[in-house]
């Protein structure tokens, strides 16, 4: 079975998978590249052609795809035990990941509850804070305060604390209410600035509005911390965390981070907390955890929340949620793995020159016609295509042309996902300069291709 042919593998795929955000009716008119292998920063199609990964197998990816030194720590894994429960039992590597994970974090952030992927990480800090409140005899904090452009994933409790309509509009009638902030966006700020500290200005002064007449019925804020991923890759101004940190103390409610995206050196420091010096009440994580080898996640809290769950058995005080694969031993192996690569190819270390090249690369992209904004934090950016420059009126979305970038792209070897408009670089850490030189010259011709103009 696994020698069959392209053209037999791309049947099964049209015949038998439902993929994720996808309209299938269009899908199945087309000819997918089947990936077999993974090499670095390549993935490998069932052709044998190569393609640089722009997204980082969707924004898991860090050291890259097959690292050996991962590998064997799975394979030694797995002849030892594939999976224990934490229902009832400790295993090892849980434990050891556990410490490890306490020892890298945001100070204050000392227990760690694991989960399997980063829809459940946040999730499960939405139901630690809401019953945090029940222990603490606040029964009425209740409601959470969420982002207009966030998105936390894609079950029910991380939906309702989304702010995409695209994604999340059709579920409405399912999701508990939030009370929405807005979240700073530049050239679409809200309230019509066109500079990013002063929509964060502007931003901060309506969620402290919000805070002071809703403090008391709200157990928790949820924020993605420096960039809003899939709202489309767009960057806080600094300081935005640390002053969105001091109006969660100031009002007595907690702040839950998602760091499911920007986590594990993504911005440049382990932590996108750790870049402001901010310690969330709550952190969820998730993607980079692995290197993106299994799926596993991981919820932390700090001493004074954990210690709202302790007390004698017929109180009820449990955290009552638990998935099956929590603490898989493998998971944890490959976890402890990559942090051990982070550490021996000092990996943090090695960014800020392809951070700076990046950067100027970004800016002579921003130069094109049809370019209207680049956004980047660390090893993370988004250019975002317009149908004006000037007025930065957006490109219709049926004309599709994120789409299309993305369509050239592949012709040219890059692997990239658009989100709608907005081309998302994104590419393991570890890729070196003169990958990203081909990921950079190949967003650039494609763009050129698609639009039919050259750079300024």
């Amino acid at each position: 079975m696994n020698s069959l042919d392209t053209k037999t593998l791309r049947e099964y795929d049209r015949n038998y998978v439902w993929h994720p955000f996808t309209q299938m009716k269009e899908w199945e008119r087309d000819e997918p590249v089947v990936i077999v292998r993974g090499e670095g920063a390549y993935l490998i199609d069932s052709d044998g052609n190569r393609y640089l990964d722009g997204v980082a197998a969707i924004w898991t990816n860090v050291h890259g795809h097959c690292r050996r030194e991962i590998n064997e720590a799975i394979k030694n894994q797995v002849d030892l035990i594939e999976h224990s429960t934490l229902l009832g039992l400790a295993n090892d590597k849980a434990a050891i990941l556990a410490k490890r994970l306490v020892d890298i974090a945001p100070p204050g952030l000392c227990k760690v509850f694991y989960s399997d992927n980063g829809s459940t990480a946040v999730e499960i800090g939405v139901k630690m804070a809401f019953q945090y409140w029940q222990h603490r005899g606040r029964p009425e904090k209740t409601k959470f305060i969420s982002f207009t452009n966030a998105y936390h994933g894609d079950t029910i409790g991380a939906v309702s604390v989304g702010g995409i309509d695209l994604f999340h509009g059709v579920f409405r009638p399912l999701l508990f209410p939030t009370i929405q902030a807005p979240a700073p966006y530049c050239y679409r700020c809200p309230f019509g600035s066109s500079e990013p500290a002063s929509c964060g200005r502007r931003c901060l002064q309506e969620l402290e509005r919000l805070m002071a007449a809703h403090a008391g019925e709200v157990a928790g804020l949820v924020i993605e911390p420096l960039v809003q991923g899939a709202g489309g890759m767009i960057v806080q101004p600094e300081g935005f965390v640390r002053a969105v940190r001091a109006l969660c103390d100031r009002h007595d409610i907690l702040m839950i981070a998602d760091e499911v995206a920007v986590g594990f050196g993504r911005t440049g420091t382990m932590f996108a907390c750790g870049r402001e010096g901010v310690t969330p009440d709550i952190m969820a994580l998730s993607k980079g955890i692995t290197a993106g080898y299994l799926p596993l996640a991981a919820t932390l809290a700090t001493r004074e929340v954990y210690d709202a769950f302790l007390g004698e058995y017929r109180e009820m005080k449990t955290f009552f949620h638990g998935h099956t694969f929590t603490g898989n031993p493998l998971a944890c192996a490959a976890a402890l793995a990559s942090l051990d690569l982070f550490e021996s190819d000092r990996l943090l270390e090695g960014l800020p020159p392809k951070i700076d090249y990046l950067s100027a690369r970004l800016q002579a992209v921003a130069q094109h016609p049809f370019v209207g904004n680049v956004r980047q934090c660390g090893m993370v950016a988004g250019i975002e295509l317009v149908r004006n420059k000037g007025t930065k009126e957006p490109s219709p979305w049926e004309e599709r042309v994120g789409v299309r970038v993305c369509r050239e792209a592949l012709r040219r070897g890059l692997f990239l996902r658009p989100l709608g408009n907005v081309i998302v670089v994104f590419p393991p850490l570890s890729c070196t300069l003169e990958e990203l030189k081909l990921l950079m010259d190949g967003i650039g011709e494609a763009i050129e291709t698609v639009t039919g103009h050259p750079s300024a």
